[in-house]
């Protein structure tokens, strides 16, 4: 099975790349269309800033490659961001995969701190991304953007409002949290999605 990890200027790449040569994979980090739309599955991960992740999609016409592919594609943090409408971000405009927008978190108390960052729970799972999950797991968040709840919306979770920790449509699958960073239940999650 061949593997494409979407290169472009994001961080945590290579650890996406390490959770799955734990799983007995080894992808191929690359920006070559051929090569992305020859792959099995694609992987669109990272961490960054919406409007200059954007425009490095743009000038590379990396954003209608991601929109025109076929197979199974999973988004990761900013790459579940981007494959949104529009993000409150630099007021970027995003690949519109998914007929949302990313929000910006905003505290209610003093006590909430923006970025999020570390383990909560995901609950409502519906997808074969979460096949054998319990009706509530942890995984690992850090971001200070949300997706609100909607039509898309796969899983969910809370921190400051309930908002989606997850999206599908089509062939295109997205997690706000990080699966390579959480664990025996995120090794399942790229697991169940290397079985679509």
């Amino acid at each position: 099975m061949q593997i494409s990890i979407i290169k472009y200027n994001a961080g945590n790449i290579c650890s996406v790349d390490n959770a799955f040569k734990r799983l007995g994979i080894e992808p191929i980090i690359t920006d070559d269309p051929e090569i992305i739309k020859s792959s099995d599955k694609v992987i669109f991960p990272g961490q960054g800033e919406a409007g200059c992740t954007m425009q490095y999609l743009r000038e590379r016409q990396l954003d209608t490659l991601i929109k025109e592919l076929k197979q199974p594609v999973l988004g990761i943090c900013i790459g579940m961001q981007l494959m949104c409408r529009h993000s409150d971000e630099a007021n970027t405009d995003c690949l519109g995969i998914f007929d949302v927008d990313v929000k910006r978190f905003v505290p209610n108390q003093h006590n909430q701190k923006v970025p999020q960052m570390g383990w909560n729970t995901i609950e409502d799972t519906k997808s074969e991304l979460f096949a054998n999950f319990n009706k509530q797991e942890f995984v690992y968040f850090v971001h200070s953007y949300y997706v609100p709840l909607c039509e898309n919306t796969i899983a969910t979770t809370n921190y400051i409002q309930p908002y989606s920790a997850a999206l599908h449509t089509r062939n295109f699958y997205a997690t706000q949290f990080h699966p390579e960073k959480s664990g025996i239940i995120g090794e399942q999650i790229l697991k169940n999605f290397l079985e679509i």
